[in-house]
């Protein structure tokens, strides 16, 4: 009988077996398990002595922005029937929404961020410091169906709110 000649080729699939078959009798370490737990993020928010800055901006510029959408539908409700100055003083009223709209953002940045910043370092600290894996906003994890059922005993909205500066 003429001798095998090994090839690569031919060691291939047995190289393959063998991976498979040791990667079946190596032993497996358990998993410790992971420490979850669950927060309000807007009431952590509302914690923070700016957040009364944040929400007055947004109550100022849901008014402003309000208005300005109202005149824009009417003259949109017009239809067919919206006369030249009609379209004149709605692409004025588009213009001015959204020069309206930028100066919001760029204002809710400046007030909210920091305030974004306090709330994730407290949640960041208080993690650490007790060992949790993962904190999670309760409410986004109900909405998106990820989470079925949390342990009340899993809210950790006041202990954090505590850290929150």
């Amino acid at each position: 009988m003429p001798a095998m000649k090994m090839t690569p080729k031919a060691l291939a699939p047995l190289a393959i077996a063998a991976a498979f078959g040791l990667g079946t009798l190596a032993p497996h370490a358990q998993t410790t398990p992971q420490k979850v737990g669950f927060v309000n993020v807007d009431q952590l928010f509302a914690a923070h002595p700016n957040d009364k800055d944040v929400k007055a901006l947004q109550t100022k510029f849901q008014g402003d922005l309000g208005t300005l959408d109202k005149q824009i539908k009417d003259i949109d409700a017009k239809g067919t029937a919206a006369t030249a100055a009609d379209k004149d003083k709605r692409a004025q009223l588009v213009t001015t929404y959204n020069a309206q709209l930028k100066t919001y953002d760029d204002q809710m940045k400046a007030k909210a961020g920091p305030i974004e910043t306090s709330v994730d370092a407290a949640l960041s600290s208080y993690a650490k410091a007790n060992g949790f894996s993962v904190i999670m906003d309760r409410s986004i994890a109900q909405q998106s169906g990820l989470v079925v059922y949390a342990d009340t005993a899993t809210d950790v909205t006041e202990a954090v709110k505590k850290n929150v500066k």
